[in-house]
C-alpha cells in the first residue's frame, strides 16, 4: 500500500506541475501496483479504493489531454472490473462487498462524464448491459451510496 500511496503522490505532483508524460507513466505504474495486490491487500476497502482512484486519476489525465475517449476507457474499465467482482462468488467477501460500495461512486463518475462529454460506444454498452443495469437496482435499493472522489 506504502508504493501504491508514493506513486501516486508522485503523479499528482507531476500532474499538478504540467508534467503530463511523467504523470501518466506514474499513474500507469500506480494503476498496475493496484490491479496486482487486488485481491491480496489486506483491506478490501484500500484494494478496491486503490483500484479506483488509479483508474479516475488516468481519466482525469487524459481529459486534461484533451483525450475523452481514452478517459471514458478508464471509467468504464473500473466500473466494469467493480460489477465483476461483485458477481464473483471465488473472491472474498469483504472485496465483493468493497467492489459494491464504490461502484456507486464509478457509476456516478461515469454518469458525469457522459453529461460533460456525451456518450461513447463503451460507456452506452456497458450502462445498458443487465448486469449493469441490475447492480444499479440493487445498490440503490440497499442504500450503498459514496460521494465522488
Amino acid at each position: 500500500m506504502e508504493h501504491w500511496k508514493r506513486t501516486i503522490e508522485r503523479a499528482n505532483r507531476c500532474f499538478a506541475e504540467g508534467e503530463l508524460v511523467d504523470a501518466r507513466e506514474h499513474y500507469l505504474q500506480a494503476l498496475a501496483l493496484a490491479q496486482v495486490l487486488f485481491e491480496r491487500w489486506s483491506d478490501a476497502d484500500e484494494a478496491v479504493a486503490a483500484c479506483v482512484i488509479s483508474h479516475h486519476n488516468l481519466a482525469d489525465l487524459h481529459l486534461r489531454l484533451n483525450q475523452p475517449e481514452e478517459s471514458v476507457e478508464y471509467l468504464c474499465a473500473i466500473h466494469q472490473r467493480l460489477l465483476q467482482t461483485m458477481q464473483n462468488p471465488r473472491l472474498a467477501p469483504a472485496l465483493r462487498e468493497a467492489a459494491l460500495r464504490q461502484s456507486s461512486k464509478t457509476y456516478v463518475e461515469l454518469l458525469n462524464f457522459i453529461s460533460d462529454h456525451g456518450e461513447y460506444p463503451r460507456s452506452e454498452l456497458l450502462l445498458k448491459s443487465p448486469v449493469a443495469q441490475s447492480s444499479h437496482e440493487f445498490s440503490t435499493v440497499s442504500g450503498h451510496h459514496s460521494g465522488a472522489h
